[in-house]
């Protein structure tokens, strides 16, 4: 059965899932992300079968999110180094860690997300950059290059008054 592709949609949540929403692409990202580079790091950590783990690698190379590098060319042998794609990927793994933690765990959290120079566990929340304030309540519009089909969606959202759609503000509004 040949799933359906995202990449030619308009939500931008879409396209990240056809780069990274098939499961072993996030762990494979996960393991990049602290070090592992080499194939048989990857196969040994995950527990991956070799052709499940070559196509995965060849799609995050393609998706800009691992660089494939020779590290031996007798016998060939390359490995995979996360990318300035991958390492901004990084806030979304480590909120999916919390959010895995605080409801999945009933026995307890098996890795915990912690500051690398105090050694302090975080709690990760999600801040406005401008700003720097946290987001408590967030709502979706559509942006400045949505076509017709996605304003109308965000705009019915609104009128119904549910929470992940709303009015821009007056200063973002683009006509």
């Amino acid at each position: 059965m040949q799933r359906k592709s995202f990449g030619g949609m308009e939500c931008p949540i879409a396209r990240s899932l056809e780069r990274v929403g098939e499961w072993w692409s996030m762990l494979i990202l996960r393991d990049a992300l602290l070090g592992v580079t080499r194939f048989e790091a990857f196969q040994d950590g995950l527990g991956i079968a070799p052709n499940m783990l070559a196509r995965r690698l060849g799609a995050l190379v393609e998706a800009g999110l691992l660089e494939r590098r020779r590290y031996s060319e007798r016998p060939p042998r390359d490995e995979y180094v996360a990318t300035a794609r991958a390492r901004d990927f990084a806030p979304v793994l480590v909120a999916l860690l919390a959010w895995g933690n605080r409801h999945f765990a009933p026995e307890g959290a098996s890795v915990l997300a912690v500051d690398a120079e105090t050694g302090a566990v975080v709690d990760p929340v999600l801040v406005d950059r401008a700003t720097g304030r946290p987001i408590k309540e967030l709502a979706f519009v559509a942006g400045p290059a949505a076509g017709r089909p996605v304003r109308r969606k965000y705009a019915a959202a609104a009128r119904k008054g549910r929470k992940g759609a709303a009015s821009a503000p007056e200063s973002s509004r683009h006509s």
